[in-house]
């Protein structure tokens, strides 16, 4: 595991976040958006599983140069926040561009969610030139035994129960692949990368946030149903106190060794 320190910045990606999104949710897009700041990605980039194009807009400098989804709706906003220089409509396995066309790509919380990650995987290796870099987070294996109502039914003798809410919050959350750097070692070996760097993040406390915000956080839920948009007040005053009782887990960001999350930096071979 290398240390990968993150830089002093006027940037406030909290903020950033949180002004558009469900508080849990801002939480984890800040952390991950600001490891970004150190890492150089050469155009032509290409974004796997953009979604929105929201977690871009904050995240990178620039336009990044393609963003991909499989849903058009999604797609339809990215293009409207400039997100991108161009967007596809396209299955992770079956990219619609030339073999070694990218200089480098990104997929940030993606993968977990891809039942054929090897196919995703080869088919990102083909898109790359020999050289680029490929980066990526997802949870790892410490996610679902770090959960916090899991833990609490498992102290008070209901083990099974902990089992079972642990497979319901791994459904919402439409996770497949929750697994050590190993695995991913080996994913990555068989489609041609190999690893540069990698680390664990997002404390257990960070975790126990993100956790319990999946229930306390249903009326932005409401207010994207109703208003399309999560916050319906995205200002100072309004979202002032869920700023600082979350912040600290933003301002307290570094490795891990306990960490639910881990990012990659991968290279094709």
């Amino acid at each position: 595991m290398d240390k990968q320190l993150i830089p002093d910045s006027n940037k406030d990606y909290l903020w950033l976040n949180l002004k558009e999104l469900p508080y849990f949710r801002a939480l984890l897009r800040a952390v991950e958006a600001r490891y970004y700041k150190t890492i150089d990605l050469p155009s032509p980039t290409l974004d796997l599983g953009c979604g929105d194009g929201q977690f871009a807009s904050v995240a990178f400098e620039r336009k990044l140069d393609v963003g991909v989804d499989p849903w058009w709706g999604p797609l339809k906003e990215a293009k409207g926040r400039d997100s991108y220089q161009d967007v596809a409509l396209s299955n992770g396995a079956f990219l619609p561009f030339p073999n070694k066309h990218f200089a480098s790509a990104v997929s940030n919380s993606v993968l977990e969610h891809i039942l054929p990650v090897d196919a995703v995987l080869h088919e990102i290796s083909r898109v790359l030139k020999p050289g680029s870099p490929f980066v990526f987070c997802v949870p790892n294996h410490r996610f679902l035994n770090t959960l916090f109502v899991g833990k609490m039914l498992n102290k008070i003798g209901l083990k099974p129960i902990g089992n079972a809410y642990r497979s319901f919050f791994n459904r919402i959350s439409r996770h497949y692949h929750c697994d050590p750097q190993e695995i991913w070692e080996e994913r990555l070996t068989k489609a041609g990368f190999h690893i540069n760097s990698w680390w664990d993040y997002f404390s257990p406390a960070a975790l126990t946030t993100l956790e319990l915000g999946h229930y306390l956080g249903l009326p932005s839920l409401v207010s994207r149903l109703i208003f399309h948009r999560w916050i319906i007040a995205p200002t100072h005053a309004n979202l002032f106190l869920t700023d600082r009782l979350i912040r600290k887990h933003y301002e307290g960001i570094s490795e891990n060794e306990k960490g639910v999350y881990t990012f990659y930096i991968a290279e094709k071979d």
